[in-house]
């Protein structure tokens, strides 16, 4: 600013003070800039974190799941230890959504493969 000065004094004193003032408010939004790209950054490192906190946590079963799980390997087992997944859930009365839930809850326990016959279907196995 201070090289500026001749330039202000050739300008006048009305047109000095507006071009202080523009540059005062240049820099003042520059600030604002500034603090807005830091804070998004902020938040994005947040989220980041969120994401992988929900990402890596380990859905534990609930009591509902748990019981529904337990028809379903009895369900199974009592099909010789095998059942094709579309019997098991019209059996089960549950929707697809829910019954794919409980099959993520259940992994360690049953094995889902494809069907040998109709590659679309899928055959449940208990471990």
């Amino acid at each position: 600013m201070t090289e500026d000065l001749p330039l202000l004094a050739l300008l006048g004193p009305q047109a000095a003070s507006q071009m202080i003032a523009l540059q005062e408010e240049i820099i003042a939004l520059r600030q604002q800039i500034e603090d807005a790209s830091e804070m998004t950054a902020l938040e994005r490192a947040y989220d980041r974190r969120r994401i992988a906190a929900l990402e890596t946590a380990q859905q534990a079963p609930q009591p509902a799941q748990k019981d529904r799980g337990e028809v379903l390997v009895a369900l199974i087992a009592s099909r010789g230890g095998k059942m094709p997944q579309a019997d098991a859930r019209r059996i089960m009365r549950l929707s697809k959504p829910r019954f794919s839930e409980l099959l993520r809850t259940m992994k360690d326990r049953i094995e889902v493969r494809p069907s040998l016959l109709n590659k679309r279907n899928n055959i449940l196995i208990l471990k």
